[in-house]
């Protein structure tokens, strides 16, 4: 099951609905599992919004969920992380990402833990972030608007420069 915006679509169903979707089809090499399913989602018609613009959704892991998606903005939550990919500069700027602290730092490996909830856009740079006790990453890079929870601890691995804006809760 994907979820957008505030529906929830089981992978692999087509079906019409004129408030909210078109249709929705699995592509065939999609997979679905009680653990959560691969592939790439085909939507058309609009997301949580007005766009009637076509959107396709990739799956890539089964900890991994769409939760938005509208235009070429997509929205992922994984390991307890939110990222939106490529927002809309009406979002940042409705965020008021612009006025916030920069931050940066050069490719190095190091353990952080958030004792506030943070909100960060990377201008620039490509991050590995691994939460304390999964092997698993949650990749962030240029162009990607990150939520990540008050109490995560985790360690950074940033492979190329970073800059970025970022806010405490």
């Amino acid at each position: 099951m994907a979820t957008f915006g505030t529906s929830r679509v089981t992978v692999g169903a087509s079906f019409p609905n004129p408030n909210v979707f078109k249709t929705v089809t699995k592509h065939p090499v999609c997979s679905v599992s009680t653990k959560g399913a691969r592939g790439i989602i085909l939507v058309t018609g609009s997301i949580g919004s007005s766009c009637p613009r076509r959107c396709i959704c990739r799956l890539s892991c089964s900890n991994s969920r769409i939760m938005a998606s509208s235009g070429s903005a997509t929205e992922t939550e994984k390991l307890g992380i939110k990222i939106v990919k490529n927002p809309t500069e009406s979002k940042l700027s409705e965020l008021g990402v612009r006025s916030w602290p920069k931050w940066g730092c050069p490719p190095s490996n190091f353990p952080w833990t958030y004792s506030s909830k943070e909100t960060c856009y990377l201008l620039e740079g490509k991050v590995k972030v691994y939460p304390d006790g999964s092997d698993e990453a949650v990749e962030i890079g240029a162009g990607d608007l990150v939520v990540f929870p008050k109490g995560m601890s985790c360690t950074w691995d940033v492979s190329e420069t970073v800059d970025k804006h970022y806010k405490f809760d």
